[in-house]
């Protein structure tokens, strides 16, 4: 059962970012990738509470991207689509064998990311969609940031909308200003049971170690997070202007 009250808070982080980066137009066919995980789980959600009420029509597909894992199942995602009156469409793929199996990386996560990416992109062209909405948070985008300055010395981090030419297809990401605690407290306040991680790398990848090191720095030095994000994102939108 949606927890409203929790719902409303969650809503309101995603429609300011819908709003600040202009994500949705009128007549969006929106492909969300729900791999099961809290944050896709409560993106799908505050998208369909969002749908009730956006000036802007549009609709919402929910999509399930099967990676190959072990003991992998699209049961909570197809559980709470039926609750939403959707129809969640899952594809596979064998992107685990590929990274894992064949590539045997060192570190996976970059390419595992891009080939699922690939794979979501593909598979919202066949939907009719013309954008795919991803999970990616508040705290996802300050632990890229990091990631990128320490490990690759750029100052970066992924957009809240993306344009691809290649693929005709616009990427956005409405969660950008939730924070992970508010996403995590959403799904407990609904009773929703994310799927456990069985990624192999799960809990000893850069992300977690970039993870680890922000907490760290927050417990010391409260608001230092804000401003990482802050620092990025306002530079990007002076330039942008």
């Amino acid at each position: 059962m949606i927890d409203s009250k929790a719902l409303q808070k969650l809503m309101s982080y995603t429609r300011r970012a819908i709003d600040t980066y202009q994500m949705i137009e009128e007549g969006d066919r929106i492909a969300v990738g729900v791999s099961g995980g809290k944050d896709s789980l409560a993106l799908l959600c505050a998208l369909h509470g969002l749908k009730r009420f956006y000036p802007k029509r549009f609709d919402i597909v929910p999509v399930n991207l099967y990676m190959g894992f072990p003991n992998e199942s699209d049961k909570v995602s197809r559980a709470l689509c039926e609750e939403l009156g959707l129809e969640l469409v899952s594809i596979k793929s064998e992107i685990y064998s590929v990274v894992f199996e064949v590539r045997k990386e060192k570190h996976p996560c970059s390419l595992c990311a891009n080939m699922r990416r690939g794979a979501l992109h593909n598979a919202a062209k066949e939907l009719n969609c013309n954008k795919l909405a991803l999970g990616h948070h508040f705290d996802d985008a300050v632990e890229t940031i990091i990631m990128n300055l320490f490990i690759e010395g750029r100052f970066d981090c992924f957009r809240p909308v993306t344009y691809l030419d290649r693929s005709d297809m616009t990427v956005i990401r409405p969660l950008l200003f939730a924070p992970e605690k508010e996403v995590s407290h959403f799904v407990r306040a609904c009773g929703i049971v994310p799927v456990p991680k069985n990624c192999p790398a799960d809990g000893i990848t850069r992300r977690e170690d970039a993870k680890k090191a922000l907490n760290e720095l927050e417990r010391n030095d409260r608001g230092v997070k804000q401003r990482i994000f802050n620092a990025f994102f306002n530079a990007n939108n002076a330039e942008s202007k």
